[in-house]
């Protein structure tokens, strides 16, 4: 069979675009070399963090605008809760990146929020016990999605519209042809017009120039028993996304799982070179990495350690996702190096992706997300 277009990884992103492909009537192959879901890569782990005010750029709030649409639509679609709204805080020195950035994302997207000193905070939420000298952006329309259960339903969603979607197969080679292209797995051959590579952590190893410009790195997670449950119980405890002197944390409150969900970005910065040696157990390093944040800046949810889990991270060099088609073979588009803030876009990510690689083009401005925009160019040339 000719496939109009195949989908390499069926995780976050993979799992929106096959269903954005399928609703748009074009025969679809998802191909997964995992389990669907699975815990191997980035799209695990309870909850997710979504938030409108972001910090990272200003040029994102629309793309989530239209993110927060489409997984309304797709709990509607399913008939299940995906999305939970808790209100968001963005923490940090007056004068840091994360401050300094949500506020600018508030104002020029005319964004609803509060801004609170360290103790004003702590006050509206006993939580949180930010430094002398921090301050909190709270953004109401922040919250959390259920990661394993948005991929399972952007799934059933395509396969209960025609899609087909192989899970266990693993792609070993792809070749571009005049009007098509072969892909090659463990399993079988395919044909397709187009082909879409959302793999992860594992996508440079089929496009080849990703290679050092889509970057995995591991990650370790905690939950924690909090000592004051009801300081960080859904409805009580926002989101947060935390810029200190020891690094970048995020956390979110106790749903799904026993515990308060805690990381830290770039974790102990292990950059994964072998993804099939990477060191997938939780050791009492990582625990400590996580659980000084913790004792400093949530005291009352340093109780016993309820569970970890591992997962990768795929940075770019700027920490922009990368969304585009190869220049050099247009039918075939990616997208990775979504940094480890990526999975809040999947949903709108789907949809991009599929507009672009059926039309060439898409609604919703991702320039600042080329695969040839300097950071990328300065890379690949040293």
């Amino acid at each position: 069979m000719l496939y109009d277009v195949i989908v390499v990884g069926v995780g976050g992103m993979g799992s929106a675009a096959v269903y954005h492909l399928v609703r748009r009537g074009v025969k679809v192959l998802g191909l997964e070399q995992f389990d669907i879901p699975h815990e191997l890569g980035s799209s695990h782990g309870v909850s997710r963090i979504i938030r409108l005010a972001y910090s990272e750029h200003p040029n994102y709030v629309p793309l989530l605008r239209r993110a927060y649409q489409l997984w309304r639509e797709l709990e509607k679609q399913v008939d299940e809760r995906l999305l939970f709204i808790t209100g968001g805080i963005d923490a940090g020195a007056e004068d840091s990146d994360t401050v300094r950035g949500s506020l600018l994302s508030c104002k020029i997207h005319d964004l609803p929020h509060e801004q609170f000193d360290s103790a004003s905070l702590r006050r509206r939420f006993p939580g949180y016990r930010l430094a002398a000298g921090m301050v909190g952006v709270y953004q109401p329309d922040a919250g959390f999605l259920l990661p394993e259960r948005c991929i399972v339903a952007h799934v059933m969603a395509a396969q209960e519209l025609g899609g087909v979607v192989h899970a266990r197969e693993r792609v070993t080679g792809w070749q571009a042809q005049d009007e098509s292209v072969l892909v090659t797995t463990n399993r079988d051959r395919y044909q397709a017009r187009k082909l879409i590579v959302a793999a992860g952590p594992w996508a440079s190893r089929i496009i080849p120039a990703l290679e050092h410009v889509a970057i995995p790195e591991r990650q370790v997670l905690i939950w924690t028993q909090p000592l004051r449950p009801e300081h960080f119980c859904l409805g009580a405890f926002p989101v947060f996304n935390m810029e200190a002197p020891e690094g970048r944390f995020y956390g979110l409150p106790v749903y799904g799982v026993p515990g308060f969900k805690f990381g830290k970005y770039h974790h102990r910065y292990e950059r994964v070179d072998d993804l099939d040696q990477m060191d997938r157990e939780c050791h009492m390093d990582d625990e400590e990495v996580l659980r000084a944040g913790i004792r400093r800046y949530f005291p009352d949810a340093c109780g016993p350690t309820m569970g970890m889990k591992t997962c990768l991270f795929t940075n770019s060099p700027d920490g922009h996702f990368i969304i585009d088609r190869l220049e050099d073979s247009p039918q075939v588009g990616v997208a990775a190096g979504f940094s480890g803030h990526g999975f809040k876009f999947c949903s709108v990510v789907g949809e991009i992706m599929a507009e672009l690689i059926l039309e060439g083009s898409t609604t919703l401005d991702v320039e600042m997300f080329r695969l040839n925009r300097p950071a990328m160019m300065r890379i690949t040339a040293a």
